[in-house]
């Protein structure tokens, strides 16, 4: 990858935070979409990538039927939830909309893995050999794959998810015993800070783990993918590597709902 002379200018957008304009007509969706569009293309051109390389994850988190009905017509066909429930409730209220699929990106406790093998086209934040171990079960009883991202927690907060990134190997080695887990990449959450210096840092290291993984990765393990980048972080993501950028706000408009509401701490038992 090229040298980042984005280093110095690219900043977050976390003072955005609780200002983002709500969409509410497709013509709005179309708009900002295009807009988010435009930034992932120009963080591409700034470090020499493909636009195409990744992809965007519109994530609903707290957004009703009737709004997301109306990003799907302005072109979202996959998105991102975190609470299974809540994507559960949403999956069969919109069931007539068939090319609609969702991607599962928050913390899972094990007694939900049912519902996650039930209806996600993916999940993103397989961190533990015992969820592991439940959803490959669920999903071999229904007859069903699933695409998974390992969730490494690389800012070394304790209220954030994911395995540590020296235990990501050892886990690795481990999820062939899956077969109903098509392991994907990784993914990572960054320190929320509006120093773009630190949040780099986060998805710096995330690269750097895969790439050096890369190495000594079990027979049919590619880790192609790298989901990582928010709303207010992506640009930052993407001149670091990401694949894909799970964006809501800067899509669908402010949410009065904290973030700390869907990024609970991590002492909560699972």
């Amino acid at each position: 990858m090229n040298e980042r002379s984005a280093d110095s200018i690219t900043q977050t957008r976390h003072d955005q935070h609780g200002l983002w304009p709500v969409a509410e007509t497709v013509e709005d969706f179309r708009r900002n979409l295009a807009t988010v569009n435009a930034r992932i293309e120009a963080a591409c051109a700034r470090v020499g990538r493909d636009k195409h390389s990744v992809r965007l994850l519109p994530v609903s988190k707290t957004v009703d039927e009737a709004r997301i009905r109306l990003a799907h017509a302005a072109g979202c066909n996959l998105l991102g939830e975190n609470k299974v429930q809540e994507a559960s409730r949403k999956w069969q209220a919109m069931s007539d909309l068939t090319a609609l699929r969702w991607s599962v990106i928050g913390h899972l406790q094990t007694n939900k893995a049912k519902g996650v093998a039930q209806f996600a086209n993916e999940f993103q934040a397989l961190d533990s050999l015992r969820l592991a171990a439940v959803l490959d079960r669920h999903l071999q009883e229904a007859g069903r794959s699933l695409d998974v991202f390992v969730q490494v927690n690389t800012s070394g907060e304790d209220s954030k998810y994911g395995l540590r990134p020296e235990d990501v190997a050892a886990f690795l080695r481990e999820l062939p015993a899956f077969p109903a887990l098509r392991v994907r990449g990784l993914m990572t959450l960054a320190v929320l800070s509006a120093e773009p210096a630190q949040v780099r840092c986060c998805f710096k290291r995330l690269r750097e783990l895969r790439d050096q993984l890369r190495q000594d990765l079990p027979g049919g393990m590619t880790l192609d993918e790298l989901s990582m980048g928010m709303s207010g972080d992506y640009e930052i993501a993407i001149e670091e590597g990401a694949t894909v950028v799970r964006v809501g706000q800067a899509i669908f408009g402010a949410r009065s709902t904290p973030d700390s509401h869907y990024w609970p701490s991590a002492s909560k038992a699972d």
